[in-house]
């Protein structure tokens, strides 16, 4: 092929990259892509040597040119196409279950230009245990075009907005919580040091967004109603349930039947049951009618909510009437919006506090009934991004925006594309691999 012609291919591959990314200054690239192909002037590939002809060739430096290349372009796909992730907890099971690898698109929603581009290749904000990034660059935010922003309903992969704040000996931990409930000098006594790390370098967690910008939330009965209208029907959507039997456990094989995996179903010979088994309503029917089955109900949280979702626990933290909210009786709550002014007040401060002072960036004080953002006195605030409300749809046992509140749009990160590879840890191998799940793209 005429160099002309590679040159002006990958040219304009370049360039349209430049364009979706939105900074000209990449622009000067295409003198580099100009002397690789026409002029020849510069060797960029330093590390590469030129062989005479019958010369043997150096091993190791085909070995590194190999691996130069391949991470140059392994980091390009994972900065703005899409990379992997493995689901760590059981918040969204069996939507996606504990031991699934995914790849997690980022074309979808737009990808996030790199705020910390000095970063260790392929890696997200640890490496051997240490950070694997430098804070010496760090860009403001912002976001490459993409097809559409999150909706509701969306399943969704985001930076954890708490973990901007870990606990260096308990990572799994929300600092947030242990400081609301012990005090913060008592948490840093007790599970301290700390370490803070910059916006999209914390954590990636994946669940549903059942609520969003704009949008009005309430939970009734363990039930998702937004803007009036109930959350529609998914598979994968449970929630616990008192099982009671004539005495003996359920049998193993329907219980796999029901998808309720080993750790979750603990059967208790005092009651004699479960008193916490996951279940969706249909699976909860089928069970009524098991002869050795004497009852199903379903356990729901009623205020006063009970130990460990205590007022403390639940977001907005606050112990008052105003907020008589239990994670299965929860709101209503709106959904704050770009551009949306609200008037404030004593009474909903705590939900936009970590908005104005952490999210976006500003001062915020208050005297007498009086607030001063960023030292100017006001009564009201416009917010400058959208915001969402994530849950797990296992409710019961996923610690979701009920119990750390929004999700600011500049911490999505993009939607679970496929499970490549899946694996059950109360296995061994090979029976440990779940084939059913390999290469799944639909998620319900």
């Amino acid at each position: 092929m005429n160099r002309w012609v590679k040159f002006s291919l990958v040219a304009v591959g370049y360039l349209l990259w430049v364009i979706w990314l939105g900074s000209f200054w990449w622009l000067l690239g295409l003198l580099v892509i100009f002397d690789l192909y026409i002029t020849k002037k510069v060797k960029w590939a330093f590390w590469k040597k030129k062989y005479k002809e019958g010369e043997k060739r150096n091993v190791w430096l085909e070995w590194l040119d190999a691996v130069i290349f391949a991470l140059i372009a392994a980091t390009f796909v994972k900065s703005f196409f899409f990379e992997a992730y493995m689901i760590p907890t059981s918040s969204m099971e069996n939507t996606l279950k504990t031991g699934d690898y995914l790849f997690v698109g980022k074309i979808k929603y737009g990808p996030v230009r790199p705020r910390n581009p000095l970063t260790v290749p392929l890696t997200h904000n640890v490496i051997f245990g240490k950070e694997s990034y430098s804070r010496i660059i760090e860009r403001p935010y912002k976001r490459m075009a993409g097809f559409r922003k999150v909706q509701r309903n969306d399943m969704v992969v985001f930076n954890f907005p708490h973990g901007d704040t870990v606990l260096v000996k308990y990572p799994m931990d929300d600092f947030y919580t242990h400081v609301r409930l012990n005090g913060e000098k008592s948490t840093l006594d007790h599970y301290g040091p700390v370490k803070v790390r910059p916006p999209g370098k914390e954590d990636n967690y994946v669940k549903r967004c059942v609520a969003a910008a704009g949008d009005t939330l309430q939970v009734i009965d363990g039930q998702v109603w937004v803007n009036g209208q109930a959350q529609p029907v998914f598979s994968g959507i449970r929630s616990t349930y008192t099982l009671i039997t004539d005495g003996q456990p359920l049998n193993k094989r329907l219980l796999e039947k029901f998808k309720v995996s080993v750790e979750e179903a603990r059967f208790d010979n005092r009651i004699p049951g479960y008193a916490s088994l996951p279940l969706n309503p249909q699976h909860a029917e089928e069970l009524k009618e098991l002869r050795n089955v004497l009852s199903v109900t379903q356990n729901i949280d009623v205020f006063p909510p009970d130990y460990p979702d205590s007022q403390l626990v639940l977001f907005p933290f606050v112990v008052s009437d105003e907020y008589p909210w239990t994670r299965d009786n929860y709101g209503p709550l709106w959904i704050p919006k770009e551009g949306t002014t609200v008037t404030l007040t004593s009474q909903n401060i705590p939900l936009y506090k970590r908005i104005i002072t952490t999210y976006e960036g500003h001062t915020l004080e208050e005297s007498d009934g009086v607030f001063y953002i960023d030292g100017e006195e006001t009564s009201e605030y416009t917010f400058r991004m959208d915001y969402y409300f994530m849950m797990g749809d296992n409710r019961h046992n996923s610690l979701d925006s009920r119990y750390w509140g929004f999700v600011p749009e500049d911490r999505i990160v993009g939607n679970p594309l496929i499970v490549w590879f899946s694996t059950d840890k109360f296995k061994k191998f090979p029976a440990s691999i779940r084939l059913d799940r390999l290469l799944k793209v639909r998620f319900k």
